[in-house]
């Protein structure tokens, strides 16, 4: 892995010019003297000391980074009087700023970063000769005091110490980019009142012990997982990472609640959205109980003001909570599209009209029927219905569903029911889009393939997604539906060539069992979380880095390759996750709530395609057939059960793949080149991949760095570079999203939960939008996720040279002009609503930011 790593070997920097000259460096050094210790002297500025702490860090990347280029910049930095910790910070953003020019850049601006932590943690420089022992020592320490200040778990102690110290591969720090080390340092590593106490290390042998607290081989599971974590092979979600043998250990990443049609439920359950965003859950709650605006309250004989105020508290209390000090509070509410208030819930985003019914703060999704989509291809009347007059509608689907809204309409019609409104289908579907363009919410999530696809559709009902759309757990008044996730970092899991299913294999079920683990360790905020999980005991085991899976693989994201490899990898994820919870199962026991599920009938998700074809009466028209065989897996579960309800879900991965250094979950690349900004500070990403393959084609140099961000990091208008490594190279908004959505499809089938699908498209059409969503309900997606489009301006260009390539640039390809109503099948009103939308979200997506979600992962 780390020869992988470091096969970045190219060219000199000689292509890129620009070096300083003997004098030029002489010049700067005499502006400066004096450096202030921390004890407030002052001692002479070493030159020596600083080119050698650059040498050391450039150590194995000596081919493709300037050693000179660094000692200038940080030269041209510093001052008279600076502070060796300035200096230290002055090192890393003086390397950070070249990544650009060579991704190794990223792993010396990691290693300086790490001499910094090195020193705050230990107190001495990490060129010590006792280096090996301090860092071993450092992480008892950190346990230990962590232990006597109360933060970390007692439990902790009833392991070997000195044998996990011994264990510590100290070489795999090696293995980080800066932003995945800088993240780790910013957000995750334990502190005592601001002093950290952790190396990237014993940051994951403690979060191996956390995990393996209930184990009867305590050292040698926390060996095992600890192991997995810093091959970074798997990543455990954020809150695992946060909380990993803490003293109230809340692993779990999202929280899925119900809410009643009762003012003390109501009210009890926006106190659980407060005690979940404390504890770092995500929250998604169902509304679709509450009766509408106008509808009767009979104790107190008055009008109720429906679902709408209630979501502006709802908004209000995310918005009041920092989760675990270290991110925002983040809640996601859902609606069905029959519910009386939904066309007010259709504006909760906007930003014009009464503000006391916006909700800035929270995300919204739509929770729609499959009977609404036949309305909407057919051009039918649709009916909104108040809740307690058509009160079993929001926990019915398929074709129950179906026969009992049909039944509800009658009534309608007969006068029988007093609260209702009729719109044609087409009009709402043109509303909703709408607004999802404009807004970016709410979100296109389908009940029916939820529910139907279920494996636990013998207990209860699934109501609603989560806040990153990639869990579909049932959810009552009882129980709060508890996401404990993970993901399988593809990237390292490609060797010579191909995937190496063995280590595959073992990956998964190593992982599997931390997640099963993290399910009787958990602290749950609430009783009906509590419930909930530990009577089903569902897990969410996901994949990240595919894109860069299809890069080492020599494969094109927009080729029919990608669809028959996406869906060879998944189906043999999913055959391992479900094998691996079959032994945990022997081992350990099925869950309780595993008599008459879906599993217990011998019906795996690949099987459930057919039961929505059949519910909808409609083909789903993917490929059904899958390249294993999964005998030995039927003959497993039906034999010894499954440990874990749900076994699989494909959450964004924004963080933890940063920590790792892939790309997140399942998607193309965002951009060959740009400016991220997160909460731990703006990082150049630049695409080590085509870097590569352009050094082997002898391309890169300062004349293709230029172009590259000229054309805000596409190569597609690059006629430099051959047609082959411009179509691996497309960016997401360079493919076709509707092909996308096969893609997600063919996926899809292997797994029992949802994929957070995002929406990349191009242009404003309103016929394209409407086409991609269609799409994706016609060939079975659960769920889709943001929607992300591409403006046509682009910012401009500050560090290119403006006599050669002008003041502003644009892409000749990327014209957002918009096509005539009439072609886009939309009324004139709804098109001047996309346009608008669109004028005002112009550079919404361009090269300084990218869509992430740091919530579930």
């Amino acid at each position: 892995m780390e020869a992988q790593r470091n096969n970045m070997s190219g060219q000199s920097y000689a292509a890129f010019g620009g070096m300083p000259t003997a004098k030029e460096f002489s010049d700067k050094l005499e502006r400066i003297a004096r450096v202030k210790a921390p004890d407030g002297t002052f001692l002479s500025f070493n030159v020596n000391e600083l080119r050698a702490s650059i040498e050391w860090a450039v150590l194995g990347h000596e081919k493709d980074v300037s050693i000179d280029l660094i000692f200038h910049e940080v030269v041209n930095t510093i001052f008279d009087g600076v502070s060796s910790r300035e200096i230290a910070d002055a090192l890393i953003m003086a390397t950070s700023t070249f990544i650009e020019r060579d991704p190794a850049y990223n792993y010396v601006a990691a290693q300086l970063l790490l001499k910094k932590l090195f020193k705050e943690v230990t107190g001495t420089t990490i060129r010590s000769a006792a280096y090996d022992r301090l860092y071993r020592q450092s992480f008892i320490d950190s346990i230990t005091l962590g232990i006597q200040e109360g933060g970390l778990d007692k439990r902790l102690l009833e392991f070997d110490l000195n044998l996990l110290a011994a264990a510590l591969q100290l070489e795999r720090d090696s293995y980080f980019e800066y932003m995945g080390l800088k993240t780790l340092n910013e957000r995750y590593f334990n502190k005592i009142e601001g002093k950290r106490l952790e190396l990237p290390q014993a940051f994951w042998m403690r979060v191996a012990m956390g995990v393996s607290l209930n184990e009867a081989n305590k050292n040698e599971t926390a060996l095992k997982f600890y192991d997995l974590l810093s091959s970074m092979r798997y990543m455990a979600s954020t809150p695992t990472l946060l909380h990993g043998g803490m003293a109230r250990p809340q692993l779990s990443s999202c929280f899925l609640t119900t809410v009643e049609d009762d003012l003390k439920h109501i009210f009890k359950c926006l106190g659980d959205n407060a005690q979940l965003s404390k504890w770092s859950g995500g929250v998604a709650n169902d509304w679709t109980n509450l009766r509408a605006t106008g509808a009767m309250i009979k104790t107190i004989k008055t009008e109720s003001q429906g679902v709408i105020p209630f979501l502006k508290i709802a908004n209000d209390v995310t918005a009041a909570i920092n989760r675990s000090g270290s991110r925002r509070g983040a809640t996601c509410v859902y609606l069905e599209t029959w519910h009386l208030d939904y066309e007010d819930f259709l504006d909760l985003k906007r930003n014009t009209g009464d503000e006391r019914r916006r909700t800035h703060d929270i995300n919204t999704a739509s929770w729609i029927p499959d009977l609404f989509m036949k309305r909407v291809l057919n051009d039918e009347p649709w009916t909104f219905f108040s809740p307690e007059e058509a009160p079993d509608l929001h926990h019915l689907y398929g074709k129950a569903f179906d026969e009992r809204y049909v039944h509800y309409e009658k009534m309608a019609a007969r006068g029988e029911i007093k609260k209702f409104k009729k719109i044609q289908a087409t009009m709402l579907w043109r509303k909703m889009l709408s607004r999802l363009f404009e807004t970016g919410h709410p979100w296109i999530t389908f009940k029916d393939p939820c529910n139907i696809r279920s494996p636990q559709d013998h207990v209860g009902v699934v109501h609603s997604s989560n806040l990153c759309t990639e869990i579909t757990l049932n959810t009552s008044a009882d129980e709060t539906a508890v996401c404990n996730l993970g993901s399988i970092n593809l990237a390292e899991h490609i060797v010579d060539g191909k995937l190496d299913e063995q280590t595959l294999a073992q990956t998964i079920e190593v992982a599997m069992r931390m997640l099963d683990n993290v399910i009787d360790i958990n602290f749950y905020p609430t009783v009906e979380a509590q419930n909930a999980n530990f009577r089903h005991r569902p897990v969410g085991l996901g994949i990240m880095g595919l894109q860069d899976a299809f890069y080492k693989l020599d494969v094109e994201f927009g080729a029919p390759q990608a669809l028959e490899v996406s869906d060879y990898i998944m189906e043999t994820v999913s055959y391992f996750a479900i094998l691996a919870s079959s032994k945990l199962a022997k081992e350990r026991g099925a869950y309780q709530s595993f008599k008459g599920s879906k599993w217990d009938r011998n019906i795996f998700p690949q099987d459930t395609i057919a039961l929505l074809e059949q519910e909808r009466g409609m083909e789903i028209p993917i490929n059904k057939t899958g390249k294993r065989d999964w005998a030995p897996v039927r003959a497993h579960v039906k034999e010894f059960g499954m440990r874990n309800s749900n076994c699989m879900a494909i959450a964004p991965t924004a963080t933890i793949s940063n920590i790792v250094g892939c790309f997140p979950c399942i998607e193309p690349i965002y951009k060959n080149l740009y400016v991220k900004a997160n909460m731990s500070g703006e990082f150049t990403i630049v695409n080590k991949y085509l870097i590569l393959d352009l050094k082997k084609l002898g391309l890169w140099d300062q004349e293709m760095l230029e172009l590259l961000k000229y054309y805000d990091g596409s190569v597609q208008m690059i006629e430099r570079i051959p047609t082959h490594i411009r179509e691996k190279y497309k960016e997401v908004f360079e493919i076709d999203a509707e092909w996308l959505i096969e893609v997600t499809a063919a996926r899809g089938k292997w797994v029992d939960q949802s994929q957070s699908h995002n929406v990349f498209m191009k242009g404003v059409s309103g016929k394209k939008l409407n086409d991609i969503f269609i799409k994706g309900w016609k060939y079975g997606l659960k769920t889709h996720y943001y929607l992300r489009t591409l403006g046509a301006s682009q910012i401009e260009k500050s560090t290119l040279d403006a006599k050669k390539y002008g003041f502003t640039q644009k892409r000749e390809y990327g014209s957002t002009e918009a096509a005539p109503a009439q072609d886009m099948n939309i009324s004139q009103e709804a098109e001047m609503q996309v346009v608008e939308a669109e004028q005002a979200m112009m550079s919404s997506c361009s090269i300084s930011s990218d869509p992430e979600c740091d919530v579930c992962q």
